[in-house]
């Protein structure tokens, strides 16, 4: 029998990848979805959708956060548009704790279904600075996972990966980037204007590929 992995998928391009990645490692993949009171509802969906095309077991989780400071979740503030995205400066799509909330939903479900890895598309090179995506955050949450003696490892495949590199990792792994979503707003197509799709297409053009979700 394959062995279970837990994957955190938003159907975004990292944790495309990242379920990509645990596949062709002949992984017995089940995802995580989670439905965090996000403006729209599109990412969920297209994770679904994605997620049943490839025929996984999948849930959706659904919780809330009631301090909803980010402009993710926070219906009054307006998505940033950012020319630059510069090092060390956190925007407001930050939403704190997420990845940790996700972690712990991922370490249950873990211990429930007897999955000894839990994948996630963290990044700590082409993103957007938030604080849980850092080397040293992942650190710790491995120290965690150690301290609980439930012999469930957390992989993070493309932590040091440009965004160019995972597209090519992506691309060799037969990734339908196509069919991804990494867009903050829930338009039919993508803004190209938030710092998600600008380091998308940042990517892509470093990766000298074409992003197949806009033609």
């Amino acid at each position: 029998m394959k062995q279970k992995a837990i994957v955190l998928f938003s159907s975004g391009l990292d944790s495309t990848t990242v379920l990509y990645y645990a596949m062709s490692k002949g992984y017995d993949c089940h995802c995580l979805i989670f439905d965090y009171g996000q403006k729209h509802n599109k990412e969920v969906e297209n994770a679904k959708k994605f997620a049943k095309s490839l025929k996984l077991n999948y849930h959706v989780v659904k919780t809330s956060i009631p301090w909803d400071m980010s402009s993710l979740i926070n219906k009054s503030k307006k998505i940033p548009e950012h020319k630059q995205i510069k090092e060390g400066f956190v925007p407001s799509t930050y939403v704190p704790g997420r990845n940790t909330i996700f972690l712990s939903y991922a370490i249950s479900y873990a211990e429930t279904i007897k999955a000894k890895k839990i994948f996630l598309g963290i990044n700590a090179v082409d993103f957007s600075s938030y604080p849980d995506c850092t080397p040293q955050y992942l650190k710790s949450m491995q120290q965690v996972m150690k301290s609980l003696k439930n012999g469930v490892e957390i992989c993070a495949p493309i932590e040091k990966y440009s965004k160019a590199q995972i597209i090519k990792l992506g691309t060799k792994l037969k990734v339908p980037y196509e069919k991804t979503w990494s867009c903050y707003n829930g338009k039919n197509k993508p803004c190209g204007k938030c710092d998600s799709c600008k380091l998308r297409a940042k990517g892509f053009k470093e990766a000298g590929i074409d992003d197949p979700a806009l033609k």
